[in-house]
């Protein structure tokens, strides 16, 4: 069993690893030669940060048997732009990785609430935390009046594509982030995927 709350900066430990995930995956050039704990320190200062947790952002995280097992953030498509800004704070006293501008890819569509993020626990895969973590995030949207929610997908990641596809997700458009193609997807917030 599991249960989906809003993150607090005591999560950030926890959300590290899950976060993790997605930066390996989308194997970002300016990471490769740094040492992986700096990419993880960054992230940490970046979710102790309440502006990621409800100020310019939202997360949501998974929990189960006493642990974060996965989460999901997003924004308002008109505040890209000061969740970088986060991140680039939280990158500062990391030498490494300080002067990196790896957000310089714009990820939103406009007029959307943009689902940047969303990773859980290979452990705890296949119950369903995907699909809760997303419809916590479309729910939130639809109550900051949104209509539509997007998100891309790594078009190298049909398993991915197809959960969205499955969820009412439908093109929006493609663009490139990093060295990677992302499918954008996008969907109404009108209708919840779960029922309370």
């Amino acid at each position: 069993m599991y249960t989906i709350r809003k993150a607090e900066p005591e999560d950030a430990g926890q959300i590290v690893p899950l976060m993790s995930l997605i930066y390996d995956e989308m194997e970002l050039e300016e990471f490769e030669s740094v040492p992986d704990e700096d990419p993880q320190r960054m992230i940490y200062n970046a979710y102790r940060d309440r502006a990621l947790l409800g100020y310019v952002a939202t997360t949501f995280v998974a929990e189960a048997d006493g642990q974060v097992v996965g989460v999901a953030f997003g924004y308002p498509d008109n505040n890209e732009n000061a969740v970088n800004r986060v991140y680039q704070e939280a990158a500062a006293p990391i030498p490494s990785i300080r002067d990196v501008d790896f957000f310089a890819d714009p990820e939103s569509f406009a007029n959307e609430f943009y689902l940047d993020s969303l990773a859980v626990d290979a452990d705890y895969r296949g119950m369903g935390i995907a699909t809760a973590l997303i419809d916590a995030i479309i729910k939130h949207a639809a109550s900051l009046e949104y209509e539509t929610i997007g998100l891309n997908v790594d078009v190298a990641n049909p398993k991915a594509e197809r959960l969205y596809r499955r969820l009412g997700f439908d093109d929006a458009g493609q663009i490139m982030i990093g060295d990677h193609w992302y499918r954008h997807l996008q969907r109404s917030t009108s209708q919840v995927l779960l029922t309370e």
